[in-house]
């Protein structure tokens, strides 16, 4: 005999936005962003409107670059009534795999305007010469 467990049948179809709810709010909050590769280095783009250079901390780890940061919402405006607002504000991580020639120890980050522009240079490539190997007696 077979029996149906709760995880198949009608059910699941019930609890189903409960699961992605996580991935819709963590695409909410993610900044727009871009990559792109040129000769000497790698770019990424990431849009930050409203948020402080004070606010964004970019780092590198283990061949992956971060930008974390915050948008803050410091308003107080008295006798206005709010019908709805879309502006958004809260913590945000976006998170990229680099590739092997990435130079983690050449990384430059510049705002302005609202836009992150991270750069990272790509290693200098093994030199295409062969290199002669001295063969020594034993």
């Amino acid at each position: 005999m077979v029996e149906k467990s709760h995880t198949s049948g009608g059910w699941p179809s019930v609890f189903e936005p409960f699961r992605t709810v996580g991935r819709h709010v963590a695409d909410w909050f993610a900044p727009a962003s871009e990559a792109a590769v040129d000769e000497a280095s790698y770019r990424v783009v990431v849009e930050l409107p409203g948020v402080e250079d004070k606010d964004i901390d970019v780092s590198v780890h283990d061949g992956v670059l971060t930008v974390k940061g915050e948008k803050r919402s410091s308003r107080e405006e008295k006798g206005e009534t709010w019908y709805f607002s879309e502006r958004q504000y809260g913590a945000f991580s976006r998170s990229f795999r680099l590739p092997p020639d990435a130079d983690e120890g050449a990384v430059s980050a510049d705002l302005k305007d609202g836009v992150l522009t991270v750069s990272v240079a790509k290693s200098a490539p093994a030199s295409p010469e062969a290199k002669r190997i001295e063969v020594r007696k034993g």
